[in-house]
């Protein structure tokens, strides 16, 4: 079944990602620091809608409508109600109807599908953003705030890094089923790492040459949980960052991709949309990610194409696990062979299938309430050639994104055509 009404993906633009470990980033042992601070929320929400807009060449007075997904704000900054805080990006975005998103780690995602449920009820022009700032508390106060994604009262005591531990137990299970090591994960490390190091918008771009496949398994790359069951199964380069950062894009009607003086040609079409959730209060196989597959798997049918299709893909690497776990999801290959076909650079960005060409999570960073609308933003900047030294050698026809938020329970999947 095709969408309601049209829509196209016009273009947008992204803050740097960044935290600790990135140049810009300004922490105790930097040397500015007590000099300059970093980006507030709202500078970084404002730089990417001013990105967007020039980019695009989009009117901002022609903007109907308003999406920003966000995850905890209120907790990392003090900042709730951040809608307002978008319709305060501009000055033409004053009075018109603006929304914050919030789905844990698919917060942008959601304000993806807000944006095209807009279209499909008659706007023509919707700026859709997600922002993130995460770097505020210390790693254990902030992991207590991300564990709010899972299921709180269940699961925070599992350690004191609760999703950390929550995907050890997904890599020590699928050790249990297959076999799988830190040698296998660890390819999934370097990819990311090798791509982010092309990628200026990244938060781990400064990152030369210090992750190879040795180190990655080796015990130089620590383990860190206090779980004592859980903690041999996951290594540092096995996480997504701790990033701060922001994506905006526009989103068009056939109308509004007219207003702007555009053809279907310089426009990327949501082809199809995949909504999935899974109750909270219950866990699945830890070895599966059946609900990024069903999300996937619906966002295939209305689109009309298989994986045998696609040529570029974000998926949600918020650990390495995921990645590997995705490729099955997504009907790329059997989970068994995921590792395989990473070492083998099936899913390098000069690959059969290019995976998260700008280093995923893991690399390119994770400002949680950015990372669903960057997914779309980069499929787009891959078909329209906009990726410099990650740039994929043929502009892909078909991308799929996969944004996933907690532990396997919402996931946001979008079908994606280059208009060539």
């Amino acid at each position: 079944m095709a969408l309601a009404r049209r829509s196209f993906v016009v273009g947008g633009a992204h803050t740097k990602f960044f935290g600790k470990g990135h140049p810009d980033f300004i922490w105790p042992k930097h040397p500015d620091f007590g000099k300059r601070e970093n980006p507030t929320i709202h500078e970084l929400l404002k730089e990417a809608v001013a990105g967007a807009i020039a980019s695009t060449g989009v009117d901002p007075t022609r903007v109907d409508r308003l999406y920003v997904g966000n995850f905890v704000g209120e907790l990392f900054v003090k900042q709730g109600h951040l809608g307002s805080a978008l319709a305060g990006a501009h000055p033409a975005f004053d009075g018109k109807p603006a929304a914050r998103l919030e789905g844990a780690c698919a917060s942008g995602g959601l304000a993806v599908l807000a944006g095209l449920d807009a279209i499909a009820a008659g706007a023509d022009t919707v700026l859709v953003s997600g922002v993130e700032v995460q770097t505020t508390e210390s790693a254990r106060v902030g992991a207590d705030y991300l564990a709010r994604a899972a299921d709180y009262n269940r699961q925070r005591g599992i350690d004191d890094f609760t999703f950390p531990a929550l995907f050890a137990r997904r890599i020590k299970a699928a050790h249990d089923a297959w076999g799988l090591s830190h040698e296998d994960l660890a390819h999934f490390a370097v990819k990311a790492y090798a791509n982010a190091n092309k990628n200026p918008f990244a938060h781990m771009v400064a990152k030369k040459a210090s992750f190879d496949w040795a180190k990655e398994a080796s015990p130089q790359n620590p383990a860190f949980l206090g779980n004592e069951d859980l903690a041999p199964w996951l290594k540092v380069s096995d996480c997504s960052q701790v990033s701060d950062g922001a994506s905006a894009m526009i989103l068009v009607s056939e109308e509004g991709l007219r207003a702007l003086g555009l053809t279907e040609a310089d426009a990327v079409e949501v082809m199809g949309v995949g909504h999935a959730v899974a109750s909270l209060y219950a866990d699945g196989d830890p070895t599966e990610l059946s609900t990024v597959k069903k999300a996937v798997g619906q966002a295939y049918a209305q689109a009309g194409i298989s994986v045998a299709a696609v040529g570029v893909a974000e998926i949600h690497d918020c650990f390495t696990v995921a990645e590997l776990l995705s490729y099955d999801a997504i009907g790329l290959c059997d989970k068994r062979d995921a590792a395989r076909a990473c070492a083998d650079g099936a899913t390098a960005i000069d690959g059969k299938l290019a995976v998260n060409t700008g280093g995923g999570l893991v690399g390119f960073g994770h400002p949680v309430g950015a990372t669903g609308v960057k997914q779309v933003l980069e499929v787009y900047r891959q078909m329209k050639g906009l990726c410099g030294d990650y740039q994929v050698p043929t502009p892909p026809r078909w991308g799929i994104t996969a944004n996933m938020g907690g532990d396997d329970k919402t996931v946001v999947s979008l079908a994606l055509r280059n208009g060539q």
